[in-house]
C-alpha cells in the first residue's frame, strides 16, 4: 500500500473530486480525516473508508485549526494536506458579478489555504517534513470567459503552490498542485453557466483533446501519486489533469 502508517487530511471530502481522493487514500493505507461544510456527507464517506468526519467551514481559522488536531495520528503525525474545497460562481459576464460572490471565491479558494498552511506548517516542521497538495484549475492556465474572478483564485492556487514549494522546501515539505479540466461534479452547471443536457456537455467535450470530461478518480490518483514517496523529488509542480485541454 502506496500510503501506509500516514495520516492525511482532506478538505472538501464530503462529495466529488474530495471524496474520491479521501477514498483513494484510504485504500493505499492512510488514516483519513475529512473535512467539509456538510458534516453529514462528511460522516458518511468516513464511515465508508474508515476515516474520521470533521464539520467545519475552510473560511475559518478556528475550523481549519480543529480539523488539523483531529487528523494528527497518535503520535502526533500529520503526513498529507489536500487542499480541495472550492467554490465557483455561476458562469456569467464580468460585471454581473457581485462583490459578495467575489468575496466568497477568494475566501473559500484561497484564504482557505493561508488558514491551513498557518495551522499544519508548525505540525509538519516538527516532524520534519510533509506533503500539501492543493487543487488549482486549468481555468488558471487556460481561463475560459465568463469565469474571469474564479479563474483569477485559479491562478493564485497554481502560483502559491509553486512560491510555497520554494519556501518550505529546507523544511522538507513538498508542494504540488493538481489541476483538473471540468468535470461532472455538484459545480459542473455553474462552470458552464449553461443547463447540463448532453448537447451543452458535448460542447464543452469537444475542447478536450482525450475526448471526455474529467472524473474523480483521475484527480484521485494524481493526488496519490503526488502524496506517495514515489514522488519525494517533486515539489513546485502544477500537474495538469485535463486531457491535453491546455496544450
Amino acid at each position: 500500500m502506496r500510503l501506509k502508517d500516514k495520516t492525511a487530511l482532506v478538505t472538501g471530502g464530503a462529495s466529488g473530486f474530495g471524496a474520491a481522493i479521501a477514498e483513494t487514500f484510504a485504500r493505499e493505507g492512510a488514516a483519513v480525516t475529512i473535512m467539509d461544510l456538510n458534516g453529514d456527507g462528511a460522516e458518511a464517506v468516513a464511515a465508508r473508508i474508515g476515516g474520521k468526519a470533521v464539520q467545519g467551514d475552510v473560511t475559518k481559522a478556528a475550523d481549519i485549526e480543529a480539523a488539523v488536531k483531529a487528523a494528527q495520528g497518535p503520535d502526533g503525525r500529520l503526513d498529507i494536506v489536500v487542499n480541495n474545497a472550492g467554490w465557483t460562481h455561476r458562469n456569467k459576464p464580468i460585471m454581473d458579478v457581485t462583490e459578495e460572490e467575489f468575496d466568497r471565491l477568494y475566501d473559500v479558494n484561497v484564504r482557505s489555504i493561508f488558514h491551513m498552511t498557518r495551522a499544519c506548517l508548525p505540525v509538519m516542521r516538527a516532524q520534519g517534513g510533509g506533503t500539501i497538495i492543493n487543487i488549482g484549475s486549468t481555468a488558471g492556465i487556460r481561463p475560459r470567459p465568463g469565469l474571469t474572478w474564479y479563474n483569477s483564485t485559479k491562478g493564485a492556487v497554481n502560483l502559491l503552490s509553486k512560491s510555497m514549494a520554494v519556501e518550505l522546501a529546507p523544511d522538507r515539505i513538498r508542494v504540488n498542485c493538481v489541476a483538473p479540466v471540468i468535470g461532472a461534479t455538484g459545480l459542473l452547471e455553474s462552470f458552464m453557466g449553461v443547463p447540463d443536457t448532453p448537447e451543452n456537455r458535448a460542447k464543452f467535450v469537444s475542447t478536450i483533446p482525450l475526448g471526455r470530461m474529467s472524473e474523480p478518480r483521475d484527480i484521485a490518483n494524481a493526488c496519490l501519486y503526488l502524496a506517495s514517496d514515489e514522488a519525494e523529488f517533486i515539489t513546485g509542480t502544477i500537474l495538469e489533469v485535463d486531457g491535453g485541454r491546455t496544450i
